[in-house]
């Protein structure tokens, strides 16, 4: 039996209390369906800088009665006060809280250091003295940098090319230290490029495979920055949910203070995605048959590869990503047509 499967069967049976940060955002509300889908009770936090109240519709939406086991608190975690209140009884902590986007973090860091950095500072600290049994956080495989190496292994990282992923570096460096200094139960996660359903297509750091999607039906222009030949390692979001319950639920003490590639373990170049997209769609958008994409200079701060060894996962956690890109875009590519 997979590990994951056996610990969703075990969170039907064994009810907790978890805290989802960012829990109205594409990421965080993910995770929070799939939590109250499985019998568990979950406080939410969102500020909704980008999360949306739609999200929290629609979940209530798909998980029907389990609905009345969710407890919403809007705030923000730059607030310690909010991250003390929101804490109280949790055993879990899913931290999906932050303001992303490399562009975004580019045109200004101090926004992002504040709510990525100060925000994750005040949770941790809070979460320590709350006495929480795991401690779950988001960072980001723009870790790596402009490290050249293929695969990219966890303990293999470059120096970092933008705001946004400094701030992911310093959680990590902090995540650490709260091990080796308070022997806090902290485990990091760096995501790789997740996508699927409630990701949202619109706005200037709209993630590429819902913005392409909307452009494509919409009959708008697709750009590829760069001559498309630079790769993803795209991940979609029942492997990002597969991780993150692993993660939490492992009683393996050794990963206390460690990060974690969540991934496919696969390369994508965007000249191949767009086939892709392109190829689920044209049933539907006739127009497809002949469309093309247009290409401009690469963009300040992007990462030209990016390819996940998930072997340290593997090991630690048992974790067996099942949705390969083609996989997860099959489901996500519905989703999406249904819902932009």
């Amino acid at each position: 039996m997979r590990e994951f499967l056996r610990q969703s069967q075990y969170l039907k049976s064994n009810q907790h209390r978890w805290l989802v940060t960012g829990c109205a955002g594409f990421i965080g509300s993910n995770l929070t369906e799939f939590l109250l889908l499985h019998n568990q009770i979950v406080i939410g936090v969102d500020n909704f800088s980008t999360g949306k109240q739609e999200n929290l519709d629609d979940i209530k939406k798909c998980v029907g009665k389990s609905w009345s086991n969710f407890y919403f608190s809007q705030g923000d975690i730059v607030d310690p006060e909010i991250c003390q209140n929101a804490l109280d009884g949790v055993d879990y902590v899913l931290h999906q809280a932050a303001l992303g986007s490399v562009p975004r973090s580019i045109k200004d860091p101090i926004i992002s250091n504040n709510s990525n950095v100060t925000g994750f500072l005040n949770l941790i600290w809070q979460a320590k003295e709350s006495g929480v049994k795991k401690f779950v956080f988001a960072s980001s495989s723009s870790v790596y940098g402009d490290d050249k190496n293929l695969p990219k292994v966890e303990e293999t990282v470059g120096n970092p090319l933008s705001p946004y992923a400094v701030t992911k570096k310093v959680n990590e460096l902090y995540a650490n230290v709260f091990f080796r200094t308070y022997n806090f139960p902290i485990v990091g996660i760096r995501y790789f490029n997740v996508f699927g359903k409630r990701q949202d297509p619109n706005g200037a750091y709209a993630a590429v495979i819902p913005r392409w999607v909307k452009a494509m039906a919409g009959k708008e222009g697709v750009v590829i920055f760069g001559d498309g030949e630079t790769s993803r390692d795209f991940c979609y979001i029942k492997n990002v949910i597969e991780m993150n319950i692993l993660a939490a639920l492992s009683e393996n003490e050794s990963s206390y203070g460690e990060v974690f590639n969540c991934a496919y373990a696969d390369r994508t170049t965007l000249n191949d995605l767009f086939k892709l997209i392109k190829d689920g769609l044209v049933n539907s958008y006739p127009h497809l048959s002949n469309f093309e994409a247009e290409y401009q200079d690469f963009r300040a701060g992007d990462i030209t590869h990016s390819h996940a060894c998930i072997d340290k996962a593997n090991h630690f956690f048992g974790y067996e990503p099942e949705y390969s890109i083609s996989k997860g875009l099959t489901e996500a590519l519905t989703w999406y047509q249904d819902n932009i």
